[in-house]
């Protein structure tokens, strides 16, 4: 699937107020990252950091979801998806190139 085939679909799925759409994907996306967060942190927790193939099966739905806001978000930003990846990809690209994939900061 294309990225963009993607946010088309994600957007014929999409049933939050438009007026509050940046707004409700920016929380969305938050809270659903929040989910994996937790997950993984139960898995530390109960499991000593061991993955079954549940639990990476339970991981892939919550991604599923956090990429669903991030399309969303897309959307309400004015952007297609492909354009945010290929942008990524250029961006760390760059980083690689000039020896500065570590670091802090957005434009270094």
């Amino acid at each position: 699937m294309e990225f963009n085939d993607y946010q088309n679909k994600a957007r014929s799925t999409a049933m939050y107020p438009k007026d509050q759409g940046l707004v409700y994907c920016t929380l969305g996306l938050t809270g659903e990252s929040g989910e994996v967060s937790d997950k993984v942190k139960k898995l530390i927790r109960d499991k000593g950091g061991e993955c079954s193939q549940g639990d990476r099966e339970d991981l892939a739905k919550e991604l599923g979801d956090v990429l669903w806001y991030v399309a969303n978000l897309s959307f309400e930003l004015g952007f297609d998806l492909e354009s945010i990846a290929a942008s990524n990809l250029d961006k760390l690209s760059s980083r690689a190139q000039r020896g500065v994939l570590g670091g802090e900061g957005d434009n270094r």
